[in-house]
């Protein structure tokens, strides 16, 4: 570097500074700088005027006697404000065999940075060939969060029994044309805030983003791009390609005039959040920030320390349960729900944080008690998808008090039971009931096990019943990618058809599945699009494809309108039902009270053999209420199930609120309206849910 390029002005100028807090901290009359780095023998602090600066304006060393406490570099540079793009570069051992990977030529972005440019000649590649990148490189920006006018806005803590979660793509809601959003809107943000009228619309109460820290979008295979953003490099500045402006500070406010708008609406912001890698993948990785900084304590490395371990699948795994990174995940939700007001987390593959920094799972893992137990964080939604890639399988384990499941066997035996799968029957039971053979050793809510069948990683709800095979070729990897296990069935063609029968077969599938996942205990989630029969033409992994394959094509709810209807008018059912949510019951303490009888086509004898396909069971509200009557018929033909016996008390009939073989809008009709079944039998028809229920006198 030539000599011109660093601080020649007096050193009186930088001052010391302090060790916390970590980032970059406004302070009356500058900046106070703080990184960690234990094995760096000097650290530079290096400034630029734009994202694409080359050389730096401005190069402050850091020297250990002045500006190092511990391990925490540090300097508090005056004249400085908000806006300044500034980066880190790390000078130590390149020794991988020690674990260091240290590149003193190599900008390095702020772990605790509140903000990223991205320069408009960003190189992913520039970050793993020897040489400075610094016109190229990805670069923090000073932020003052604290400049935000939330007015009266909290996050929302609504109760889970009254949670409905909608899984969706903040680009892929408002990107396609159809979507109504201007231009220069879609895809973003403020795009999102033009839908929620639709989310409200919809009955959503909660919408979990796909992920929206800042993540590096060419962490993908050659021409195309990473689309889901699972390829973190920042916990804590918001995702800047989603904003409509190109200032890297405006994403701080759009982000959160989002949030507030949501809230006004009565819906809550769950973040899917990725704590368990890095975009910096394995030992041919880029060097963005945490390689450059600390290599061996943000990472598990084997024994052979120049290789990582991979629990991921993607190359690097944090190492989570360090006093370090416990830190670093720590401060970044509390910073998410403290400045950017957001209600809940999911953790993308979280039983990598019960991991110890040899890859060994531990029984009370440090960081997941660190999460639950904070104070700050008490009432947020914490969300587990309790495995990893390497074969860690907790659901129904997963450590704590107050974490919520997905739960994969209810959506894989949900799909086994409407694809007429022989067995499922007994199992379909046992998921309606919220699972208590997996949570019912634990005194947690019927709302522990969050009950899906669709979400962004696999086939959408029309693709699994439109397709027995994945279709990943878009992807370019010859279709070796994704799940060859989809429990789906094509009802009789591959794809896309103008059979009539088969459309209509199709259509009541995706109602079946609507219907089971809705009317069990638990918390659902619905994938974004599901109402509407959004497909993605078979593929099953469709994390690099940024186009018509995974946005929202809104026409769609046009064509479709039918089921946007049943959707909208289940939601609405299931919030005005008292079968969950009443005061604290435990899910054990739930079916202790609760009367549920089993039927088969006959009343008081279900048949829970291999070869069933059909099951009937009655349910007395725990406020007295209502009884309902659920039928459920996979099997290929009709069959005729008895009623049971209106009470003489109730001086009522029973009323057909769902049944998915009629056309809309008798599918499901409001309690208001529903018509009387006169008859004491029902014929339900192959492949089809039906519902009846009874109010209760006086209620």
């Amino acid at each position: 570097m030539r000599s011109h390029d660093f601080d020649t002005s007096p050193v009186h100028t930088v001052e010391s500074g302090a060790p916390a807090p970590l980032g970059a901290t406004i302070r009356p009359g500058g900046v106070n700088f703080s990184v960690f780095s234990k094995d760096a023998s000097h650290v530079e602090l290096v400034l630029f005027d734009d994202p694409g600066g080359q050389p730096p304006t401005r190069v402050i060393p850091l020297e250990a006697s002045r500006h190092r406490t511990y391990h925490y570099w540090h300097a508090f540079v005056p004249d400085l404000t908000i806006g300044q793009i500034y980066g880190f570069r790390a000078h130590g051992p390149d020794a991988p065999e020690r674990g260091l990977r240290f590149d003193g030529r190599k900008v390095l972005i702020d772990p605790y940075g509140r903000a990223v440019a991205v320069p408009e000649g960003y190189d992913r590649d520039a970050a793993r060939r020897p040489g400075d990148n610094a016109a190229v490189a990805m670069k923090s920006v000073v932020a003052d969060p604290t400049r935000y006018d939330w007015g009266s806005d909290r996050p929302l803590c609504r109760p889970m029994a009254e949670t409905v979660i909608y899984e969706l793509h903040v680009r892929g809601l408002t990107q396609h044309p159809s979507s109504g959003v201007a231009a220069d809107k879609r895809g973003t943000y403020a795009g999102l805030i033009e839908k929620i009228p639709y989310l409200e619309d919809l009955g959503i109460t909660a919408v979990e983003l796909l992920p929206v820290f800042q993540f590096d979008p060419y962490d993908a295979p050659a021409g195309r791009v990473n689309y889901w953003g699972y390829q973190p490099i920042s916990f804590f500045a918001p995702h800047h390609a989603y904003s409509s402006q190109s200032n890297p500070l405006a994403v701080l406010d759009e982000f959160r005039d989002m949030v507030k708008a949501l809230h006004r609406a009565g819906i809550e912001v769950i973040l899917d959040v990725v704590f368990n890698h890095t975009t910096e993948g394995g030992s041919d990785g880029p060097t963005l920030s945490y390689r450059g900084l600390a290599n061996d304590f943000y990472y598990i490395l084997e024994n052979d320390k120049s290789r990582y371990a991979d629990f991921t699948g993607v190359g690097n795994t944090l190492n989570a349960n360090h006093p370090i990174v416990r830190r670093l995940i720590r401060d970044s939700l509390r910073y998410w729900v403290t400045e950017m007001h957001v209600d809940g987390f999911r953790f993308d593959l979280a039983s990598i944080l019960s991991r110890d920094e040899a890859g060994r799972p531990l029984p009370n893992p440090p960081v997941l008690w660190d999460i639950e137990s904070d104070p700050v964080l008490a009432g947020t939604k914490l969300i587990a998808e309790a495995w990893d890639a390497a074969g860690l399988y907790q659901v129904g384990s997963f450590i704590g008090d107050a974490w919520h499941e997905w739960n994969g066997k209810f959506r894989d035996d949900v799909r086994q039971f409407v694809t007429g799968a022989g067995g499922a029957v007994s199992l379909v039971a046992t998921r309606l009931l919220g699972s208590p053979d997996i949570y019912g050793h634990e005194a947690r809510e019927a709302e522990q096990s969050i009950n899906f069948v669709t979400c962004h990683d696999g086939f959408t709800i029309n693709d699994l019943v439109s397709y027995d095979h994945k279709h990943n070729e878009a992807n370019g990897e010859g279709n070796r990618d994704g799940a060859n296990d989809n429990f789906s069935w094509n009802c009789g063609v591959e794809g896309p058809t103008s059979e009539a029968g088969i459309e209509a077969l199709r259509n009541r599938q995706i109602k079946n599945l609507f219907a089971l996942e809705m009317l069990s205990a638990g918390t659902p989630m619905l994938l974004m699009g599901d109402e509407v029969r959004r497909t993605q033409q078979g593929n099953n992994n469709a994390y690099c494809q940024d186009n018509d394959i995974s946005w929202f094509d809104w026409r769609l709810l046009e064509r479709h309108a039918d089921l946007h209807r049943f959707v909208k008018t289940l939601n609405a059912f299931r919030q005005r039902r008292d079968v969950l949510g009443i005061g604290t019951l435990t899910l054990n303490e739930l079916l202790q009270r609760a009367r549920i009888e089993w039927h088969g086509v006959k009343l008081n004898q279900p048949d829970w053999s291999e070869h069933s396909h059909s099951l009937a069971f009655t349910l007395h509200s725990l406020a007295s209420r209502f009884l309902l009557h659920c039928i459920l018929n996979a099997y290929w033909e009709p069959l005729t199930f008895d009623l049971p016996p209106v009470p003489v008390a109730s001086g009522g009939q029973w009323r057909r609120c769902i049944d998915t073989a009629l056309e809309s809008p008798h599918d499901i009709e409001p309690w208001q309206s529903a018509p009387a079944v006169d008859q004491a039998i029902y014929e339900v028809q192959p492949r089809s849910v039906v519902l009846v229920a009874l109010a209760l006198p006086g209620k």
